[in-house]
């Protein structure tokens, strides 16, 4: 990791969205000095509540028995396959079986979905999660997300598209928690010109973030230009001034 760039936008970071949280990064099969190795689990956990930790600074392991959630297993790469009936477990159920979230209309449209998924090359390897200001020399972090309120979402978000002359700097896939925020950020981050992620949409994550934040996950390629463009753009008018006030205001009302 260049330190440079780590501290860079540490201070940018605090100078133009005051009293923002800063993001997390992840990285497979990295540098695990100083990080806190994930249990194994025992009893059904969500990946997404184990980040927390991560983003008050604990620098976190997580491999493949750490893990007890099938779609999280599924998102990371450690298994190609959905859980046996996952395509009613996803609709509306099956009798005597298994109950349904009712996140899809049919089982059918929950194949199709499925034909063409892609798949993170894991290996075995361990996921490292470390906060943005915890990173080392031997890190090499893949994806920078940030958990955010609309205000800071929205500087993001307007910084995304910055450089872009197409409206789409940042997709939207329908996902889990932990897909919007690992799976589909990993794929971008392997294109040539990667587009950030908005994601936590996913209602049966929602119990694992604080009350109205969502998240944006911006592949490592991206991020490093979208840092190098900060102090040429919106940021520096007086129209952002404004809404850092309501930045400041939500950071008040919120304290979960």
């Amino acid at each position: 990791m260049d330190l440079v760039l780590r501290d860079r936008f540490t201070s940018l970071w605090q100078q133009y969205v005051p009293g923002a949280e800063l993001p997390i990064t992840f990285e497979i099969g990295g540098n695990t000095t100083g990080a806190v190795i994930a249990p194994d689990a025992k009893g059904w956990k969500c990946l997404v509540c184990d980040l927390a930790r991560v983003r008050k600074g604990t620098p976190l392991v997580i491999g493949e028995k750490a893990l007890s959630c099938n779609g999280a297993k599924y998102f990371c790469g450690y298994v190609r396959a959905r859980a046996p009936d996952f395509r009613y477990f996803l609709s509306f159920g099956k009798p005597g079986g298994v109950s349904g979230e009712r996140y899809k209309k049919t089982p059918e449209i929950v194949d199709e979905a499925d034909k063409n998924a892609a798949h993170i090359p894991v290996a075995g390897r361990q996921y490292v999660f470390r906060r943005w200001d915890m990173l080392t020399a031997a890190d090499s972090p893949e994806v920078v997300i940030f958990f955010a309120r609309p205000e800071v979402l929205c500087g993001i978000f307007t910084l995304a598209n910055f450089e872009e002359a197409e409206p789409n700097g940042v997709i939207c896939p329908f996902s889990s928690g932990c897909g919007s925020i690992i799976l589909y950020p990993w794929l971008e981050q392997q294109k040539e010109n990667p587009k950030a992620v908005l994601g936590m949409f996913d209602p049966s994550a929602r119990s694992c973030v604080p009350v109205d934040m969502l998240t944006i996950a911006v592949p490592m390629k991206k991020f490093m230009r979208m840092v190098a463009d900060m102090q040429e753009s919106f940021f520096v008018t007086d129209t952002w001034k404004k809404v850092v006030k309501k930045v400041a205001r939500s950071n008040t009302i919120h304290t979960a």
